[in-house]
């Protein structure tokens, strides 16, 4: 269930897009420099640095990261940063779409982690209702963490007196976000699981590698 038979967006297109995103994101933290928005800086400089991790991972750990599960990556943090020069505050709709995008990303680190060791162990098995129900347990338990850490960084900055790098705009803000990260769930629940099976593969195989390495230590021993 790739993005090219759902979109019909071909791997050399996904990689042109996300390496767009990545010069924008460049862009954008001089944006925040030049208007002495240390907000703006910090957002966009860690959303640059995570739109590398799909290529760590993969070189490191040998974790198939394709042009699709990259650009996916990217378009979350992206999004992101470009709402905090503005849309944040101004677009109605910036901040439940890059909730869903980002929750969708959570819940598909953990079905992912899950599932491989799901294969991995064979005295658990996880039925697949059950994983339906774990992947929207998973990012709303997410979600509220997020929601106490922004509560968290925005109180301290009101003490110290210093500009925030995360806003937290009140409780019904925060039921809208809690909302739309269940939304983003749904999403990797529904289409997303069956996206993700050569992530889920390539865990399931390293884990293994990993017992099997035990094994031998404890025999050489």
């Amino acid at each position: 269930m790739r993005v090219r038979e759902r979109l019909g967006i071909s791997p050399r297109r996904q990689r042109q897009l996300t390496r767009v995103m990545e010069l924008s994101l460049v862009g954008i933290f001089f944006v925040g420099v030049d208007r002495g928005n240390l907000g703006i800086m910090v957002n966009a400089g860690i959303a640059f640095a995570i739109t590398h991790v799909p290529a760590v991972i993969e070189r490191d750990y040998h974790i198939p990261m394709d042009a699709g599960l990259t650009l996916w990556i990217t378009t979350a943090v992206f999004l992101h940063a470009v709402g905090t020069l503005g849309p944040y505050q101004n677009v109605w709709w910036w901040d439940h779409v890059t909730h869903a995008l980002s929750a969708s990303l959570v819940a598909a680190v953990g079905y992912a982690t899950v599932r491989a060791l799901d294969a991995h162990y064979d005295d658990v098995y996880l039925p697949p209702r059950f994983m339906f129900v774990f992947i929207l347990m998973f990012v709303v338990a997410f979600g509220v963490i997020w929601e106490v850490v922004e509560f968290g960084i925005s109180g301290l900055a009101v003490v110290l007196g210093a500009k925030t790098v995360l806003t937290q705009y009140g409780l019904g803000d925060t039921m809208l976000d809690l909302m739309f990260n269940t939304v983003g769930g749904l999403i990797t629940a529904i289409w997303g699981t069956a996206y993700l099976s050569d992530v889920v593969g390539a865990l399931t195989e390293r884990l293994d590698g990993q017992m099997q390495g035990a094994e031998y230590e404890r025999q050489d021993d």
